[in-house]
């Protein structure tokens, strides 16, 4: 489906990596592989706050044998990114994001870029840049996230404002909870979820006191349902809840679930954080058709009972989004991947909402959908 304002307003040639928080560290040239997957938020003044992940990769990471990855470490009083080499003979590197390490019992994984948090301040339409708080920027702090900071989520609960993030690294695949009283400045809070429990989406707003978020735990197993059942096995939406943001209990009652009826949704996670409207809770989120490498991104919408968000009231398999080659034609000499729209904020601006997402993991993208667009 067209929408009548659907544009990238972020592209890595608007990054200023002499601002980067890599900036110097490195004997290696950098350039920017991504500006995307913009957590989103209304700030006080009315504009709008995305906070963009930029992926810093290296220019050339295969050398004298060697591919490179991006580190950073702890061994000096504020920390410093260095590069790791491993033999070609060891790895395979099918996937332009990352390359794998060959041999053992499991997949063990490293990344040519390391990813860090810009926030851009756009216009109350999402449509201008504003201004690049460089000054604001969330790099890796701790072991816990030495590849890097990644795929912000963005909540206004109450008078504060809550942000997700998945940190990365040897030790763990974690969710890491942000917060702030203006949307600009960061406070970190807590590892909130651990191993590959990736996509959590906090409610904007509480439930019977309690937050609520929606999370995405992966792995490689999954148990069958029936034959002939309504559902797919995989990865799913599920659910948590917490007193305080910072403690998380799942939820006994599955959340969104893969349909059998479509291959389209066959692995998904969460996408925005679920807004509150009279009808219910509305939640854009993620489903992935497998295609070669990677697979089709696409962005569909469920509707959430609002006492009880594990009943999906009413859901499309038409997708919402789907990837635009028109809009990335202009990158075309930038592009690495195709199929792929990743939303992953929202904003209401009246009679429409303005729906921030990554673009083939290279740019930002605006769009703004109707309101009468999830219409019963």
């Amino acid at each position: 489906m067209k929408y009548p304002v659907d544009r990238l307003v972020i592209t890595p040639q608007d990054v200023d990596l002499s601002r980067s928080p890599l900036a110097g560290q490195l004997d290696a040239e950098t350039y920017v592989l991504g500006a995307f997957n913009p957590g989103l938020t209304r700030l006080a003044n009315g504009n709008l706050l995305a906070m963009v992940r930029i992926a810093e990769a290296l220019r050339h990471p295969v050398r004298s044998g060697h591919v490179h990855a991006i580190r950073w470490e702890s061994d000096s009083a504020r920390g410093r990114y260095v590069l790791d080499a491993w033999p070609l003979e060891y790895v395979d590197t099918a996937d332009p994001r990352k390359f794998m390490l060959r041999g053992g019992g499991w997949r063990i994984m490293a990344l040519t870029s390391l990813s860090w948090l810009l926030p851009v301040e756009l216009s109350p339409d999402g449509l201008e840049i504003v201004a690049f708080h460089y000054d604001r920027a969330i790099a890796p702090a701790y072991d816990f996230q030495c590849y890097g900071v990644e795929d912000a989520r963005i909540s206004r609960v109450g008078d504060r404002y809550l942000m997700t993030t998945c940190s990365v690294s040897p030790e763990r695949h974690s969710t890491t909870l942000y917060s702030s009283e203006d949307g600009l400045d960061w406070t970190f809070e807590a590892i909130v979820l651990d191993h590959q429990n990736k996509d959590m989406l906090i409610f904007e707003g509480l439930i019977e006191g309690q937050y609520w978020a929606q999370t995405r735990p992966l792995g490689d197993l999954y148990f069958a349902y029936p034959p002939g059942s309504e559902w797919r096995a995989g990865p799913s939406i599920n659910l948590a809840h917490s007193p305080d943001a910072l403690f998380w209990k799942p939820w006994h009652k599955p959340g969104i679930r893969p349909h059998a009826a479509t291959v389209a949704t066959a692995r998904m996670g969460g996408g925005t954080p679920p807004i509150l409207t009279d009808e219910g809770w509305l939640t854009l989120w993620h489903g992935v058709e497998p295609k070669e490498v990677v697979g089709v991104y696409r962005t569909y919408w469920s509707l959430l009972d609002k006492n009880d968000p594990s009943c999906v009231l009413r859901t499309e398999h038409e997708p919402l989004l789907e990837s635009d080659a028109e809009l990335t034609r202009p990158l075309e000499d930038l592009m690495y991947l195709r199929d792929v729209v990743f939303t992953t904020g929202i904003a209401d601006a009246g009679d429409h909402y303005v729906v921030a997402s990554g673009e083939a993991d290279l740019a930002c993208r605006i769009t703004h959908i109707p309101k009468s667009r999830f219409a019963g």
